[in-house]
């Protein structure tokens, strides 16, 4: 990514952007550390909001977080669909849920 920006998407999301040789960004580096930054707040902000329901419903985790996606995937949401799955998974990583 850019050398002057202190922020560095981790493989995991950069892969999201490769194209199918997965030699080059399918998006400039500008667009990928922006969409980056984007998933990494709302895996953060949806972290507390899932523990606390968790908790209220009596759901299980993997429930949650399915929920969850199925939220991020409906029409007009702020991610897409590969954002989305990796918006759960870091959600997961972060709450320390596994993910099945």
């Amino acid at each position: 990514m850019d050398d002057s920006n202190q922020i560095e998407p981790p493989e995991s999301f950069v892969a999201l952007y490769l194209s199918r040789s997965r030699d080059r960004l399918t998006q400039p580096p500008e667009v990928v550390l922006r969409r980056y930054e984007l998933c990494e707040d709302l895996a953060h902000t949806l972290s507390e909001q899932a523990a606390v329901t968790l908790f209220k419903s009596g759901n299980t985790e993997q429930e949650v977080l399915e929920k969850i996606l199925q939220a991020l995937l409906e029409p007009g949401s702020a991610v897409q669909p590969p954002e989305a799955e990796w918006v759960v998974a870091r959600l997961a990583e972060l709450a320390g849920w596994e993910r099945g």
